[in-house]
């Protein structure tokens, strides 16, 4: 307990110093009715009361449980928030993606980041992240939609530890005890679609990038080697979502 009080008011200070940093008083916050976006929210509240904004962004593939967990979280916590679906969007550019549901959920994420940002400039505002240590070192994300935000209070948490820290922080049960799912289609679940449970993916990569243990120390750890590969290809591969795009350099003499 005490060490996720500690942990709250360091990302509390955090959220609030980097505001500050900007000339800026207020955050934007997109609310799916999941797990990592009510921390989020929940901490935001905290840092900056009424001058949070959150944006619940359904689309005609979204769970009607996600809108209600997410207003759920609003109402335990009075925090503000207004509904813009993005069907419209979505149903005007499906058409060309031939069911193709990965595109079709790419292309929802960066409608959902479209919006976001045209609140958050109506607000004057920064867009806070939601994006946890997981889906950032896995590379689960949308590069332009969920990932983009100005800052991100837990992309240093991983996902199997963010469970404690929400409870801790009063997240309801309701989303507590869901599988985590981005919502982009029916039925989707992030662990089926990853292959391997959170849990197990972060004891992997716990060892492999914080403690830095090489194949041969995650092989006597007890990892199987098609599972390190697996995970390290993924790392490596989806390293370049985390960075800003790379710049020529040019000589000129």
């Amino acid at each position: 307990m005490i060490i996720w009080e500690k942990i709250k008011q360091d990302l509390i200070f955090f959220l609030k110093d980097e505001v500050a940093k900007t000339g800026l008083n207020k955050v934007t916050v997109g609310l799916s009715g999941g797990l990592d976006s009510a921390v989020v929210a929940i901490l935001c509240k905290e840092a900056f009361g009424d001058n949070l904004n959150c944006v619940l962004m359904p689309s005609q593939f979204s769970s009607k449980s996600s809108t209600e967990h997410a207003i759920e979280v609003c109402e335990k916590f009075n925090i503000k928030y207004e509904i813009i679906s993005i069907e419209p969007m979505v149903s005007a550019f499906i058409k060309n993606m031939d069911e193709d549901k990965l595109r079709i959920g790419n292309f929802s994420a960066r409608m959902r980041m479209s919006v976001l940002y045209d609140v958050s400039s109506r607000e004057k505002s920064l867009v806070v992240g939601t994006s946890n240590r997981s889906e950032i070192l896995l590379g689960y994300g949308t590069i332009f939609g969920d990932i983009a935000c100005a800052i991100n209070p837990i992309g240093e948490i991983y996902k199997s530890d963010e469970f404690e820290f929400a409870k801790y922080l009063g997240v309801p049960e309701s989303i507590l005890g869901k599988a985590p799912s981005a919502d982009l289609w029916e039925g989707q679940s992030d662990e089926e679609e990853l292959g391997h449970t959170y849990k197990e993916m972060d004891d992997l990569l716990k060892a492999m990038i914080d403690e830095n243990k090489s194949k041969d120390e995650l092989l006597k750890l007890g990892f199987e080697e098609t599972f390190i590969d697996k995970i390290s290809y993924r790392v490596k591969a989806n390293a370049f979502k985390g960075k800003l795009p790379t710049i020529a350099k040019i000589r000129w003499n």
